[in-house]
């Protein structure tokens, strides 16, 4: 299936000359089964996040909503999602929609994260994120907030990513090496 995507969108990097995420959302979202395919994508690519199993179901710029289903893989000990699996989710909703929300010159990395857990998360868990849009890829700072709700609506848990945006480095141009000289064969050397 992602092979697929592969020959769709043929640079599958973020540091390529195109906005992977807003491409691959934009081409796979209105498709049955596209946005499953395009959270296992985000899965791939950061391995951690996709344990969760998390689903994006709506993206635009500067906004994302995902979400969570309550299963024993994310619980703790007290029979509700861990902790870590929110702030794992938080993550996810933040980084989602900041990146397609990026200039297609545009990275970024969080440098720093705060949550505050509200109540107990327990049911299918939203994560919504109304995050700034960074008109263009210069080196700055923006606080992304996340905000996740239970199935009745209430807020389980805030979040707050620190995220650093700057342009994508160049790539090196490939430099093309002289043939080396051949070497006598051992034999040759006696």
């Amino acid at each position: 299936m992602l092979s697929a995507l592969g020959k769709l969108l043929p640079t599958l990097t973020l540091d390529g000359d195109r906005n992977l995420v807003r491409d691959a959302w934009n081409l796979l979202a209105g498709l049955p089964g596209g946005k499953l395919l395009f959270s296992r994508m985000i899965g791939r690519m950061a391995p951690y996040t996709g344990t969760i199993g998390a689903r994006v179901v709506a993206l635009r710029p500067g906004f994302a909503q995902v979400e969570l289903d309550d299963r024993r893989a994310v619980r703790n000990h007290l029979r509700c999602v861990h902790a870590v699996a929110l702030v794992n989710l938080a993550e996810l909703a933040g980084n989602v929609a900041l990146a397609y929300s990026l200039p297609d010159d545009g990275r970024f990395i969080v440098a720093g994260l705060s949550i505050d857990y509200i109540k107990k998360a327990r049911g299918t868990i939203t994560a919504t994120s109304d995050c700034p849009v960074p008109a263009t890829s210069a080196r700055a700072e923006y606080l992304v907030p996340v905000v996740m709700t239970d199935e009745a609506g209430e807020i389980v848990a805030r979040a707050s990513l620190r995220s650093l945006v700057g342009p994508k480095h160049a790539r090196p141009t490939t430099t093309v090496r002289a043939p080396r000289a051949s070497r006598p064969a051992a034999r040759d050397l006696n």
